[in-house]
């Protein structure tokens, strides 16, 4: 579903502030798959989620999503092929908008629109349920405004919204890092349950090593913009945070600071 061959990304070419993001990195990802990426800051995380976005061009390299070539793809026609949830809860959806207005926003990405109205009684069918299964009580609150829904409320319905078009790929860039504890557990259950009843194929960063190595079937690690650690299946499953920070020297005051304490060596 996407391949990276040998991509590499230099910030400020030339200039004293000169910043190799990126470093022949090569990585191809099967239909289906659910990576988690973890790293130090620095180590290129977001750098590599905005190179497939097309965010970020590339000065050496190859991006094939599903088959297709894309890396002089601008960003707004990668869109339809990509759905991304970022750390901010606020970024993901559109305050002023109701409730039913941001999932038909989504509904109809990449899709002709014409002068029809946005939101029809059907949708409104279609909606009702999926946000029923959030748990949360919204499928009742679809003339509301975004702006009123609490962060891990908004977080959930960015969910949902970047995957109701079923995306090629979906992007979630530390989708959890704003949100206490509780509210984070909440929406990586549903993260989990939207993915596998979809068969997303999903690439994760985040700081918390708990949940990379419990989510997911497959891990990456970057540092200082190269792959220094990928395990799936069994491997990954064998995997501890003891292990990583021990054989990788991975202290980064960020991720131990997300990662339970309970769950550190």
């Amino acid at each position: 579903m996407l391949e990276l061959e040998g991509v590499t990304k230099i910030f400020n070419r030339g200039s004293i502030d000169e910043k190799m993001a990126l470093r022949d990195v090569s990585l191809t990802v099967s239909r289906g798959d659910f990576v988690t990426i973890i790293g130090s800051n620095g180590a290129g995380k977001t750098t590599l989620l905005n190179v497939v976005t097309g965010g970020v061009l590339i000065d050496d390299g190859n991006v094939v999503i599903d088959g297709r070539d894309v890396t002089c793809l601008p960003e707004f026609k990668r869109g339809k092929l990509i759905g991304r949830v970022f750390q901010n809860p606020l970024m993901g959806t559109a305050a002023e908008m109701t409730i039913e207005e941001n999932l038909s926003m989504a509904f109809l990405r990449g899709k002709p629109r014409g002068l029809r109205k946005g939101v029809t009684e059907e949708h409104r069918r279609k909606y009702e349920p999926i946000l029923k299964t959030l748990g949360l009580g919204l499928e009742d609150r679809l003339g509301d405004r975004v702006g009123l829904l609490s962060g891990g409320q908004r977080q959930s319905l960015a969910i949902l919204m970047a995957t109701l078009a079923l995306p090629k790929l979906l992007l979630l860039d530390e989708h959890t890092a704003s949100l206490d504890p509780k509210t984070a557990a909440v929406v990586m259950d549903l993260t989990e349950r939207v993915v596998t009843d979809n068969g997303l194929t999903t690439l994760m960063v985040t700081h918390n090593m708990d949940q990379a190595i419990r989510h997911g079937n497959r891990l990456i690690m970057l540092h200082e913009g190269r792959i220094v650690l990928d395990a799936s299946g069994e491997g990954k499953k064998k995997l501890t945070i003891s292990e990583v920070i021990e054989r990788f020297g991975l202290v980064d005051e960020k991720l131990l600071l997300q990662t339970p304490s309970s769950k550190l060596p």
